[in-house]
């Protein structure tokens, strides 16, 4: 995506599953289908639920229709094609969405395909019709020298930012390498290599465009609330003159073997843990035998009852996790499995219990009722899935293309719910048992002893850090070009049509006589309920020395009850449909849950077990001790952690709770022990200080039967919370710096504190915020930085919303060699901010922000957040209008006033994290002294 995905999250986002019930056991989405004599095909699916309309456009292209030498190039397009075209100018597709209030533009590339895709208020889908059409016949003149040379700086930021400067980032690099042969199409990387990047030439680019991104080879999309008829007609309107391309052939599916097992190692500069990952050949997706494959690969790996975990987690004590998946694509696949050990444990180690366990599977088979609690889960996955009308657009695509049938979303399932476990074992034995694979160790620096045995070491390219190495380039060099003809004015953007009425759901409300609140809203779109009961605590009630205590009390919470072992309650879950997971942040811990509404009585009473009758396992929380103090060893190699971290200290104060990480550091998570957590639990966790939120396909009533038992079992206490300082912003700016040595980009974390979200300015300052850095592709830093400069892949900034002062953050990762010149060019655009914002910037604020309204309650996960934000921070029930109303009186003033009293450059702390040795000395000509290394030790 524009923002990375990495080839697991493409994987997942390519196989979400969208269904609607139809009757009982019958799913179904209905939709239309009909191709234009150019080629394109167009599906239409109708939701009239929300006001709003998902549109997709997508191109059966990826990187399997590159060549060696020449990869990158759809992931380019990706970028290249919201940028500008013929009719809708500079700006392309993200200027539009700004003023549309669109769900922000955004693209995927994949091996196989690339799509396009926002969701919009239904009066802007003729406008969307129209965009999309520009992309695919008025575009590609539109590509020149400069901004191809732009947009090479940005795609190879991204590959900075997603794979050389975090942790692990070259594994499927070097799986791909070793698993697919040189000329299949899935040896190299959807995103491309640095030098194929930046040796592309303009004919090149337009070459590849031309042959892939014509009708006859894309499929286009729309779902939500429209006229189809109407639809139709603008469909026809803007794609019908646009002429097909050459024939595409369709490829054959290209499944490989291994003739031996392969080893490879790598020394990761990033890496604090060694992470073993073994990669076996697999199939397409949509496969006969993918079905048993994703079923397989579940059992083995996931949650408490799965082999591999019980023997490396629970048994050898080697990881904290496991994770297995099945990777499919267009023309072959991949199964993964993964251990990141702790530290210091030897990878041989892993591999031989693996095999162990893999082996004891062999003889033992997958027992029935794990079988039934897998599917069981299936069916809340397919629900969940169809919240969005963007995700059944996404999915009719897909089987379009790939499964050469739309109508696969309604026969899906039954692939699934029809697999055996003699299914389950052919498939095991067939690609996974006694069959050769890849195996990768990837391991700290100067840690070769963890790798595998025999391992040969992973070629893999670096990047060096070279001052000036990137070609110059203008950006807003105004170029000509000939535009293409058409039978009508394109420049002329489409009306509104009718604009959609802002619907703020029914909330109602009731306390229990516990004092626990209740919130909810009834919504019965799919047949599902999302609840959150959110505590008041967390972090907030530790103190330093036990800091990590809430989160070890959440993670215990999960690790069964004082009636059901880790195992059961997981299992309990997993029958029912069902999840339920404690977390903690600064300010509560939440139990929050995604259910069949069928289930929700026996989902509630989990619940119950889970708040109140905690298993207090010894064994449990010192193995959840061991995966926290990892999960802390791990951050030290992570720039993004880092930055995190040490932003706080500089925002908190050294000492308060909230300067430290919300695991605590290794001595306090050490200090902590079992009697621990039963004190914080028992003195903490109040029901005058809990709020139930729910949404879903469920009443009052019921919520409030769901609730008698926890009500009258949890005894009311007053909890003291303490009260948190006035923090203040510093009264002069400094550089601060943190050195990762060969950093191949340096992390920009700029802020200071602010106002908290209950603050009467707060929602103000964030409409302030739209075109400085909140607004995306429509904000000041995003154009200047990014589409301006090619410095970094993205740039943004936020007030936090906490019920306390929260920051004004600033947040980038940009190339190494230009560290002062974007901290420089920040630095000036806040300055300047104040003084140069104008009524177009007003009025495109505006329009985003009063026509984004209709987005707000989509779906389930929309709705439970509107709840959330009216309990924390004291709003009224329909604060969504009251903040539409607020944005309508905003004058220009008003935004200048807020940006001079929130953002003041020479009051901030500016925090990189990146390498020491090439960076750090040219910073002290900022003007803030001389930096300050804050590891220097």
């Amino acid at each position: 995506m524009r923002n990375f995905l990495s080839a697991l999250c493409l994987f997942l986002i390519a196989n979400t599953i969208g269904f609607a019930q139809e009757g009982t056991n019958q799913f179904s989405v209905d939709f239309e289908t009909f191709t234009l004599e150019n080629g394109l095909k167009v599906i239409l699916h109708e939701d009239k639920s929300d006001p709003v309309v998902a549109v997709a456009l997508t191109a059966h292209v990826g990187s399997a229709r590159e060549k060696e030498g020449r990869t990158g190039f759809a992931h380019l397009f990706e970028h290249l094609l919201f940028l500008e075209s013929e009719n809708l100018g500079k700006g392309g597709l993200d200027k539009l969405s700004a003023r549309i209030g669109g769900s922000g533009a955004n693209g995927s590339t994949s091996r196989d395909r690339t799509n396009y895709f926002q969701t919009v208020p239904k009066d802007a889908l003729e406008k969307m019709i129209w965009a999309e059409a520009d992309k695919l016949g008025y575009f590609i003149n539109t590509v020149t020298e400069p901004v191809l040379a732009k947009e090479k700086q940005v795609v190879k930021n991204e590959k900075r930012q997603g794979v050389d400067n975090r942790p692990y980032g070259h594994t499927f690099y070097v799986i791909d390498k070793n698993l697919y042969p040189e000329e299949h199409p899935y040896n190299w990387q959807v995103i491309g290599s640095l030098d194929d990047l930046q040796n592309a030439t303009l004919q090149d680019v337009k070459d590849f465009y031309n042959k892939w991104y014509t009708p006859n080879n894309v499929t286009l999309t729309i779902a939500g609330d429209f006229d189809k008829d109407q639809a139709r007609e603008w469909v026809h309107k803007y794609f019908d003159e646009i002429p097909s391309g050459e024939k595409i052939e369709e490829q054959e599916k290209q499944l490989v073997s291994l003739k031996k097992t392969k080893k490879v190692y790598h020394e990761d500069n990033f890496a604090k843990l060694p992470e073993l990952t073994l990669a076996w050949p697999s199939v397409y997706s949509y496969h006969p035998d993918s079905f048993a494959l994703e079923i397989l690969t579940s059992y083995l790996a996931d949650g408490k009852n799965a082999p591999l975990y019980k023997k490396i987690v629970e048994d050898a004590k080697l990881s904290g996790n496991v994770s297995m998946f099945n990777y499919t694509s267009e023309l072959s696949g991949q199964l993964m499995l993964q251990v990141r050990a702790y530290d210091g444990k030897d990878l041989d180690s892993v591999h031989a219990v693996i095999q162990g366990g893999l082996a004891e599977f062999d003889r033992n088979g997958i027992p029935q009722k794990d079988l039934k609690r897998i599917k069981a889960g299936l069916e809340t996955n397919f629900y969940n899935s169809i919240s969005s009308v963007l995700g059944k657009g996404f999915q009719l695509a897909q089987y379009d293309i790939f499964a050469n049938d739309p109508n696969f979303i309604n026969k899906e399932i039954e692939k699934l719910l029809a697999v055996s476990s003699e299914d389950v074992m052919r498939v095991f034995r067939k690609y996974i048992n006694d069959q050769h694979y890849v195996a990768t160790s990837f391991v700290p620096k100067d840690q070769l002893e963890l790798a595998l045995e025999n391992s040969e070491k992973a070629e893999v390219v670096e990047e060096k850090i070279v001052e000036g190495a990137e070609e110059d380039f203008d950006a807003k060099q105004a170029v000509d070009y000939p535009k293409t003809a058409s039978s009508f004015d394109r420049s002329i953007e489409p009306p509104y049509s009718a604009k959609p009425e802002l619907e703020i759901p029914e909330i109602w409300k009731t306390t229990m006589p516990s004092g626990l609140k209740v919130m909810g809203i009834t919504n019965k779109e799919v047949p599902l309920v999302q609840f959150s009961l959110e505590i008041k605590s967390g972090q907030l009630l530790e103190t330093k020395e036990k800091a990590g205590v809430a989160n070890l009390l959440a993670n215990l919470m999960n690790r069964g009850t004082a009636k059901k072992t880790p195992a059961e309650l997981e299992e309990a879950m997993e029958l029912l449909g069902a999840r339920i997971y404690v977390s903690s942040s600064e300010e509560k811990i939440s139990i929050t849950g995604n259910t069949l509404a069928k289930n929700y009585a026996e989902t509630m009473k989990l619940v119950d077990e889970m708040v109140l009758q905690p298993r207090w396992d010894e064994s449990e929380f010192e193995l959840i001790k061991q995966q926290t103090l990892s999960r802390i060893k791990q951050q030290e190699g992570d720039p993004n952690n880092i930055a995190s971290n040490e932003f706080r200290k500089l925002v908190y104060g050294e000492n308060n709770i909230l300067s430290m990480n919300e695991m605590g550091t290794t001595e306090s998570v050490e200090n902590i022990t079992l009697s621990d957590l039963k004190a914080y639990y028992s003195e903490n966790l109040s029901p005058l200080n809990a709020t139930y939120l729910v949404v879903g396909d469920l009443n009052l009533e019921k919520a409030k039967n769901s609730l008698k038992a926890i009500s009258a079992s949890w005894p009311p206490k007053t909890v003291d919370f303490p009260e948190m300082p006035e923090f203040e912003a510093p009264e002069k700016s400094q550089i601060y710096f943190y050195d990762v040595p060969g950093a191949k980009q340096s992390v920009l974390t700029f802020g200071a504190p602010a106002l908290s979200a209950s603050d009467k300015d707060f929602y103000a300052a964030e409409v302030m915020n739209y075109r400085l850095g909140g607004g995306s592709f429509a904000s000041r830093l995003t154009q200047e930085l990014r589409e301006g400069k090619g410095y970094t892949y993205g740039i943004r900034s936020r007030f936090e919303d906490r019920s306390y002062i929260g920051p004004f953050l600033i947040s980038s990762g940009v190339r190494s060699n230009i560290t002062y010149e974007a901290t420089e060019l920040v630095r000036d655009i806040l300055k300047d901010y104040a003084d140069t914002f104008t009524q177009d910037d007003l009025e495109v604020t505006k329009s985003f922000m009063t026509k984004s309204s209709t987005r707000k309650f989509e779906t389930l996960g929309a709705k439970l957040n509107m709840l959330k934000e009216i309990s924390d921070y004291g709003y009224n029930d329909d604060y969504v209008a009251e903040q539409q109303q607020q944005v309508e009186e905003m004058t220009v003033m008003d935004i200048q006033e807020l940006a001079k009293k929130y953002i003041d450059p020479d009051k901030m702390y500016f925090l990189i994290v990146g390498d020491a040795e090439t960076q750090l000395e040219k910073l002290k000509d900022l003007g803030y002294g001389d930096p300050v290394l804050l590891n220097k030790d």
